[in-house]
């Protein structure tokens, strides 16, 4: 038989905090976060929650850092990866983890944590955050490669500007 090796995660659940964008010293933007996610139901009894570490890289930690927050709902697309290492008293250590390739929108809009409209926020046109912006300037777009990682889809959400249009919700 031939040797057949598959490793491919899809994980819908809640982040347990705020995602903090980090940079390696060479300028890669990476974040980690825990996932908070239901075991299935056995015997008719809700499932306990598991608390998976999860690690993003490069657009993808961009865009999950931009996006989501404390309790929000995500889906991510990864595999099971591992961290090797030699603790101060030279025990071998392993912890598994999830690397997210992708992810997505899971929530509406409104039911975002902290999601405000534009109809929620007063704006002062002559506050001095809007000083060399011009109003009726198309948004820019930025390349799909951009927010996402290698085979990552590009349908994620580029800026802000484009959002709304890219979104199923």
């Amino acid at each position: 038989m031939a040797n057949f090796n598959f490793n491919k995660v899809i994980l819908g659940g809640r982040l347990t905090a705020d995602p903090e964008l980090k940079t390696t010293p060479s300028g890669v933007s990476v974040t980690s976060f825990s996932l908070a996610v239901n075991k299935p139901p056995r015997n008719g009894e809700a499932g306990d929650p598991l608390f998976l570490n999860c690690t993003a890289w490069r657009g993808t930690a961009e865009f999950i850092t931009r996006y989501f927050h404390r309790a929000s709902s995500i889906c991510v697309i990864g595999s099971i990866s591992e961290n090797r290492w030699t603790d101060r008293n030279g025990i071998a250590r392993k912890e598994n983890f999830v690397l997210v390739d992708e992810a997505f929108f899971v929530d509406a809009k409104a039911e975002m944590p902290g999601f405000r409209t534009h109809s929620d926020v007063e704006v002062d046109p002559n506050s001095p955050a809007l000083a060399g912006i011009d109003p009726d300037a198309a948004p820019g777009k930025a390349s799909p490669q951009a927010y996402s990682t290698p085979g990552a889809r590009k349908e994620i959400a580029q800026t802000e500007g484009d959002m709304d249009e890219q979104l199923p919700f």
